[in-house]
């Protein structure tokens, strides 16, 4: 889990409501008026005049790590206070929909027609990369190389041992115990899953056909974890388990990752380089709504299940002094805080999709 500062900005609960029972006009913030905001101020989110406003987010655990880190930085800065909820990303969506939080997020985008219905606007805030790791005896970070039909097949229930001859001919310099294999998925509606699974039907005919895609599926076999930190909890309690979390997750947990086949044939290692270099490639100026879809990138050294996490969040907003820090917040995530992102194996967004993004405010 996260660092004991960061812990204490999200122990917070006031009530929602305050946030939003503004007595003002709707009004729908413009792009022109948060340039002004920050040419008035001289400096972005620093001394803004928007010092104490309670923000109010939930959604994706997988970026949570880097959620929460930024929020505790900027609250130091500004004194606006970003009260971000980790529930999952199916959650996440279903709160900004009913209006109870001021921004959804959700690693699983939304197509540009459930957009459009909900009046909602998308932008991808970071790009991480989805990781399975195992709790197996004797075994250490990328020492277990997994070809993709291994791993769809261990997902699917067919591989149920860890000296199975499929996994022992790939991996003959290491001693496979006799085990069974424990299976961890997520069990709510979750974003990290959304991406899993599609990786899972791009390199599997037979995944593609019996589960699919989706932040919540039937699941072939297994148990099940809330959140990326349920997942890792149990992997990490479980001798013989294998599960799938964000990359951050494995190393404050300090679980043990598997060297995964990618798209060219090639077992990399979960690296920020490796995610970078799947992520290198996608055409975000052609995708409605920034809908995006990372895994089996082709690359030499392409991390095979990359994802971006998205912000959803209304175009008409209710309170103007809300929605004008929510904007500098997120335009200070962008150009202040990526540094940090990258300290925590996070990839930035590239900056010309940061200009695109920040003209779609408008």
């Amino acid at each position: 889990m996260v660092n004991e500062p960061w812990q204490a900005i999200f122990s917070k609960n006031p009530d929602p409501a305050s946030c939003y029972n503004s007595p003002g006009v709707k009004t729908s913030l413009t792009i022109f008026a948060f340039l002004m905001l920050l040419v008035a101020t001289g400096c972005p989110g620093v001394n803004s005049g928007s010092g104490g406003v309670m923000i109010e987010g939930a959604g994706a655990s997988f970026p949570y790590p880097v959620y929460s880190h930024w929020a505790y930085e900027y609250e130091q800065m500004t004194g606006t206070r970003i009260n971000y909820q980790s529930v999952g990303s199916g959650a996440g969506i279903s709160a900004i929909r009913s209006g109870t939080v001021d921004f959804g997020a959700s690693d699983a985008p939304l197509q540009i027609d459930e957009l459009n219905e909900y009046g909602l606007l998308q932008f991808p805030m970071i790009i991480g990369g989805v990781v399975p790791v195992i709790n197996v005896p004797g075994i250490q970070p990328g020492d277990l190389r997994l070809s993709r039909d291994i791993f769809a097949d261990i997902y699917l229930g067919k591989i149920t041992k860890w000296d199975d001859p499929a996994i022992d001919a790939l991996n003959p310099d290491i001693d496979l115990p006799d085990m069974g294999i424990s299976v961890v998925r997520r069990a709510d509606g979750s974003g990290t899953t959304w991406i899993f699974t599609s990786y899972m039907s791009a390199i599997s005919d037979e995944w593609s056909e019996s589960v699919g895609v989706g932040k919540s599926v039937e699941w072939p076999t297994g148990i099940g974890g809330r959140g990326n930190e349920g997942v890792a909890n149990y992997v990490g309690q479980v001798s013989g388990s294998i599960g799938y979390v964000e990359y951050a997750y494995a190393l404050e947990n300090d679980l043990v990752y598997v060297l995964l086949e990618n798209r060219e044939g090639n077992f990399v290692a979960p690296t920020a380089e490796t995610f970078s270099a799947a992520a290198s490639n996608a055409d975000w100026a052609n995708a409605p709504g920034y809908y995006m879809v990372l895994v089996d990138q082709p690359g030499e050294s392409s991390w095979p299940i990359v994802g971006a996490s998205f912000i959803l969040i209304y175009e008409e907003q209710e309170d103007e002094e809300v929605s004008e820090a929510m904007l500098e917040f997120f335009h200070w995530c962008y150009t202040n805080g990526m540094d940090s992102a990258v300290e925590l194996d996070y990839v930035p967004i590239p900056e010309n999709v940061v200009e695109m993004i920040e003209a779609t405010w408008e």
